[in-house]
Formats: C-alpha cells, structure tokens, sequence
C-alpha cells in the first residue's frame, strides 16, 4: 500500500504548522517592519549606493544574520528577561546607541573615494562590512522587545512551539532579505550621482547624521 495506509488503515493528514490566512498575516506584518525607516534600512542604502546591490550582500546578509540571532534570543526566553529587567534592557539598548553613533561619526569623517577604489578594495571589506551590519540588527533591544510583544500573537501554545518558531523566523528573514536587497538597488541606481566627490561627501554627511539620528531613536525608546 501506499505511504498514507498503515495496516489497511489511512493514515490522518499531517497538519500544518500554521493556517495559512494566519501565516500570510504575520507575512504582511514583517514587510511593514522592514520596510519602515531603520539602522538596518540606513546601512543598506549606504551600501547599495557604494558597492551595488550585489557586493552589498554581505552587509545584507550581516542583517539577517543579527535578526536571526533576535529571533533565537525571543525563542529561548532572553527576550523575555529584556522585556521585564530594565538593567538589562537598558544595558543592551546603550551599546546599541552608541555603536549606531560610532558608525555615524566614522561614515561623517569618511573621506570621498573614487568609484573606482571603492570596486577594487571592496572585496577585503566583505568581513568588515558584514559583522558591522550583524551588530547592528544584534545590538538593538527595540527589536528584541517588538518580537517578544508580536510572536506570541501568532504562536499556537496548543502545537509544538519549535516548528512555529522556526517558520516565524525563516519567514521574518527571507521578508527582510528581500526588501533590504530592494532597497540596495534602488540606492545602486543612484549610483552615478556619487562620481563626484562633492555628492560623495554630502551622501557620507546625511548617512552619517542619519545613524547618529537612528542612534538618538533607539535612546528615546522607552517600553
């Protein structure tokens, strides 16, 4: 017989890990996350308009990598104890503060490169690039604290809370993959603006200002 009969008897239909109406939701939720205006959308653009979106995979993937983590961090209760301990949640949201503004004072005192250098030198910053971009998403509690407050919402304690997890996380990944690499072609398109190195200089200021501005966000936040 079949794999579905065991003993001349049909075997039941597996159930899936999660409705569909109730998976396509948090789907829709994790593209407005991403898209919305962010550390992590700011590094992208940055990237995207030097590297391309190709060679700034590395600092997308550095993203995903940090959310990863975050998801891993909600799963196994972490989160939890960011949410209710505000020494730790503080702790956590000030080395994310002052990383942002560290980033922001080095990309203001970054000197106008030619193109040119950029595409030969960018294959030794493919590590650089992607641990800071790792650190970004890893070092903001705003994050932590949103995914404590929303994956419960699509989490069924009834089923096996594992397998929900996994697809909640593989799901917010590939959602943010794709809009963070959308986000770096739409920058590589600005790409030919930057031949001068006034732009240069006026792109470096802005992306700058705007890391320290993300930076002075995440301190405001308060739960």
């Amino acid at each position: 017989m079949g794999s579905r009969y065991a003993a001349g008897f049909p075997l039941p239909a597996q159930e899936p890990t999660m409705p569909i109406e109730q998976w396509l939701t948090f789907v829709l939720a994790s593209v407005l996350i991403s898209i919305a205006p962010g550390s992590g959308m700011v590094n992208t653009l940055s990237n995207g308009m030097v590297y391309g979106l190709r060679h700034s995979l590395p600092s997308i993937l550095g993203l995903q990598l940090g959310l990863a983590a975050q998801f891993l961090i909600v799963g196994i209760g972490l989160g939890a104890l960011l949410a209710s301990s505000e020494a730790a949640f503080t702790l956590v949201k000030w080395l994310g503060v002052g990383y942002l503004a560290w980033l922001g004072v080095m990309r203001w005192r970054q000197p106008s490169i030619p193109l040119s250098q950029h595409r030969e030198g960018r294959n030794l910053e493919y590590g650089r690039r992607f641990r800071q971009s790792a650190l970004i998403n890893l070092t903001n509690p705003k994050a932590t604290v949103f995914l404590v407050a929303l994956l419960p919402q699509f989490i069924d304690p009834s089923r096996p809370q594992l397998p929900q997890i996994g697809l909640l996380a593989a799901t917010g990944i590939g959602v943010d993959l794709l809009v963070m690499c959308g986000y770096a072609w739409l920058a590589q398109q600005a790409a030919r603006w930057l031949q001068s190195e006034r732009h240069q200089r006026q792109i470096n200021r802005v992306t700058g200002s705007l890391f320290l501005l993300a930076a002075g966000l995440m301190a405001s936040y308060r739960r």
